[in-house]
């Protein structure tokens, strides 16, 4: 292929971000974090996704993009219960917890030692709004913390307390909520709309904010796009590409918008992720209250470092956390959700939330009553 200029690099990542759409599909991913090592390779089919491995400790289920919540919920119960008849006859264990591993570990062990839970939802519309790209783009952002802090799930490593509720968010414990903001990228004024409750807020260009994301986050040589660019490289759409599929930010643009903010919860518990998101970035009123809560959050200094080693224990990410769950509790009774869903969001938000704990705090208490 022909090879690009740093500036054709940034105009084809920024061009290829998003795909505008209408909110209503969801999308879902489900790690499995293995007991042994020893996952089964190759890409398996399911019921309506695949299986596929990821590390020889970390597989994938993930199904194809659904027309709304219940149906996503459907499929991936199907698919789980057909992934895990295969980890059966494979003789292998579904942990718990999100990771086994240790906030020094190197960078890509987030993806190769470490479980989460990614939704895939439409981008959404080149307006303004609450289901507006620009807006769901920084709600995304400012969002994704909180739900790092609720849903925290890893606080052991061989069993022992490492000082973090979440070793697996702890990797990404220097990020800022929204990159780039408020440095060297083009910043756009939310208009007074769109604010209201909050004050004044700025958001980045979403494709520009994107495009300058991926250039400069580092390759698997250890240097960035923009750096081996400069340094006189000969990168093709291709090596753009291959780049692109390592990433794992907590936001990603992918065509389609992508949440990564998410530890792996016991047995279950990866419906309530998933319910709690979907109804905060898709219903306008449930986004709306999100925004609110969260807009502030760009300005809070460490606040990866701290969700993902205090959660809920924060009182800023727990004052956050309240009024979400509460707001996607709101969307999915008007919806029509069913019972059992709406209950097992209620009883999350009261045996956590509501109490500033997360799920990494029953490991704790057990570990603690051990010793």
């Amino acid at each position: 292929m022909t090879p690009l200029t740093e500036q054709a690099a940034e105009e084809h990542l920024a061009a290829r971000a998003f795909a505008p759409g209408l909110p209503g599909f969801v999308g879902v991913a489900v790690d499995l974090l293995l007991d042994p090592a020893s996952a089964p390779t190759g890409r398996r089919p399911l019921r309506h996704g695949f299986l596929d491995a990821r590390s020889p400790q970390v597989v994938v289920v993930s199904t194809p993009p659904s027309p709304g919540l219940e149906v996503a919920l459907r499929r991936m119960s199907d698919d789980l219960a057909a992934a895990t008849r295969v980890m059966d006859r494979h003789g292998l264990t579904v942990l718990p917890v999100a990771a086994e591993a240790s906030p020094a570990d190197p960078g890509h062990t987030y993806a190769t030692g470490t479980a989460g839970i990614r939704i895939g939802l439409e981008t959404g519309l080149d307006e303004e709004g609450p289901l507006g790209l620009e807006r769901r783009w920084v709600l995304a952002h400012t969002l994704a913390p909180v739900l790092a802090a609720a849903f925290a799930n890893a606080p052991l490593r061989h069993g022992r307390p490492t000082g973090w509720r979440s070793v697996r968010q702890a990797l990404r414990r220097d990020l800022p909520v929204l990159p780039g903001h408020p440095g060297d990228l083009p910043i756009q004024r939310i208009p007074d709309s769109l604010a209201a409750g909050v004050g004044s807020r700025f958001a980045l260009d979403p494709r520009t904010s994107w495009a300058a994301h991926v250039m400069d986050a580092p390759t698997v040589t250890g240097r960035s796009l923009r750096d081996r660019f400069r340094a006189g490289a000969r990168l093709t759409a291709n090596d753009l590409d291959r780049h692109l599929a390592g990433l794992r930010p907590p936001v990603a643009a992918r065509g389609h918008l992508e949440i990564d903010a998410v530890d792996s919860q016991p047995g279950n518990g990866w419906r309530i992720p998933l319910a709690v998101i979907t109804a905060l970035l898709d219903d306008p009123r449930a986004a709306t209250e999100a925004y609110a809560a969260t807009a502030h959050l760009a300005a809070e200094p460490h606040l990866w470092e701290r969700a993902a080693r205090d959660a809920l224990t924060d009182p800023v990410l727990a004052d956050a956390a309240r009024a979400c769950f509460l707001a996607a509790y709101g969307a999915l009774a008007r919806q029509g959700a069913s019972r059992a869903l709406r209950d097992a969001v209620a009883e999350f938000t009261e045996t956590y939330v509501n109490r500033g704990r997360c799920p990494a705090d029953d490991f704790l208490d057990h570990s603690a009553r051990a010793v």
